[in-house]
């Protein structure tokens, strides 16, 4: 197996295990070493942003916006410069956490409900618009361990948008015991009236970690921001128009307030851990689904955003925050995926997936610091025709490479259809310059193991479309 390998720099001399010993020779009383001693596995407080991208952290190098919280978690914890969703739109990633699979393989491989053009030179495939209950979860994976598991916010997994309570392929019949679910506003919502339910999901975090605070428990936290309508209180938005680079096409300040709100609103889970007098025995992960709306914000240095497999739609912000075991401040830049999750709460907790065809790898030995994963490529598929991305696609990452093959072309613009292009992300991760004409027998070789990858896990193929005229092919 070919053993995925990059960088995992620290902040500091102290690993973990040298935390651990020097809390032991100074008489073991921080909280940091009850933490490691104690034989309970820790709380997990997963928060899941909606449509953000990089460099809408400050952690990763734009000032214009603020996330003081974000970016102290990060110090606090891990920062994964490579980290990728799934899939360049919703439902499929969070699917992907949720289980540990490629969307591929579970054929839910576009936003519920998705929409299916007829007049397209390919048809969009037949695809899973639910998550199925006979799918294991997180929530179902962590019991055995004695989790108390709940779900707060937006879930994206049904067959509609309309939640009802108790119904299958809800959150409460996939695990979890506590459940608050919520949708997206309306574009006429008051803006000064918790308009994305931020304040109203926070809330009920809080009292679920309260009330499971002798634990171990896990708290998932969905957030709608900063996903469209844009909606945010007119005196953040004026904060962030009379800051420098305001409205310039990657520092909108409305886009800027919403992101703050949503700071603000990890923030007080945070001070709710500190609170309990919890923080030192939960793991606290920050991730978002997929990448921002392209014109909305530009997610430069990146190119592209949601709906496309370009590094803008799927490179994700990731923060990992595990006291006692993550060093403080650490950098990983090992390639990781949403995947991942699910094995790697797997191994904290102690426990096995009951379904063997998991795709992701488990992270504990880079959270530990090491600095390579035995895996040999990430993969992505995406046969869709989205309203916001450049065509139906898929993708390779093998090392600093990656290749993305274009089924089709979404209009008249776009790549060729059936065309490939290789870039190299380590000296250009905003996927300029096209390589594979230079380098052709790595693209043969990268292309060849995609459409491998696609047979292994039954991927959906897109039948060519007999509506339409053959001159239009």
């Amino acid at each position: 197996m070919h053993r995925s390998s990059h960088a995992v720099t620290h902040q500091g001399t102290r690993l973990a295990a040298g935390f651990f010993l020097v809390a032991m020779w100074l008489g073991g009383t921080t909280s940091a070493l009850r933490a490691a001693e104690s034989t309970k596995p820790p709380n997990i407080v997963f928060i899941l942003a909606d449509d953000q991208g990089q460099h809408q952290i400050g952690r990763y190098g734009n000032s214009f916006y603020e996330t003081p919280n974000v970016d102290g978690l990060a110090a606090e914890g891990m920062l994964f410069t490579d980290a990728y969703a799934a899939a360049p739109t919703c439902s499929p990633t969070r699917a992907s956490i949720m289980t540990g699979k490629y969307p591929a393989r579970l054929h839910l491989t576009e936003y519920i409900p998705g929409r299916e053009p007829a007049n397209r030179r390919l048809l969009t495939p037949k695809w899973t618009k639910h998550l199925p209950e006979s799918e294991e979860t997180l929530a179902e994976l962590l019991e055995p361990a004695g989790y108390t598991s709940g779900f707060f916010g937006k879930w994206h997994l049904n067959k509609d948008k309309n939640y009802k309570p108790g119904r299958p392929m809800d959150p409460a019949s996939q695990g979890f015991e506590e459940v608050l679910t919520t949708r997206k506003p309306s574009g006429k919502a008051d803006p000064n009236d918790d308009a994305h339910s931020a304040a109203k999901i926070t809330a009920a975090a809080l009292r679920f970690m309260r009330d499971h605070r002798d634990g171990p428990f896990l708290c998932f936290v969905s957030h709608h921001l900063i996903h469209t309508p844009l909606l945010e209180r007119e005196r953040l938005i004026e904060k962030y128009k009379a800051k420098t680079g305001a409205n310039n096409s990657h520092q909108k300040p409305i886009v800027a307030a919403m992101v703050e709100t949503l700071d603000t609103n990890v923030g007080r889970l945070l001070e709710g851990l500190d609170d309990l007098g919890i923080a030192d025995e939960t793991i606290v992960i920050y991730m978002s689904d997929n990448g921002c709306l392209h014109g909305q914000d530009e997610l430069k240095p990146l190119r592209g955003g949601k709906a496309q497999i370009l590094e803008g739609g799927i490179r994700m912000p990731m923060v990992v925050r595990w006291p006692g075991v993550v060093e403080p401040g650490s950098t990983c830049s090992v390639p990781v995926s949403s995947i991942d999750f699910f094995p790697t709460l797997a191994e904290i907790a102690g426990e096995k997936a009951t379904d063997l065809a998991i795709d992701g790898v488990s992270l504990v030995p880079l959270l530990r610091g090491d600095d390579g994963l035995d895996r040999e490529a990430l993969y992505w598929h995406f046969p869709h025709y989205h309203s916001a991305g450049d065509g139906p696609s898929g993708a390779i990452r093998k090392g600093d490479f990656k290749l993305i093959e274009w089924f089709d072309r979404n209009g008249k613009g776009g790549p060729q259809p059936g065309s490939v292009q290789l870039f190299d992300l380590a000296n250009d991760p905003g996927e300029q310059t096209d390589l594979a004409s230079a380098d052709p027998r790595r693209a043969a070789a990268l292309h060849a193991q995609l459409q491998q990858w696609r047979r292994d896990v039954g991927a959906q193929e897109m039948p060519a479309n007999p509506k339409v005229h053959e001159a239009r092919r």
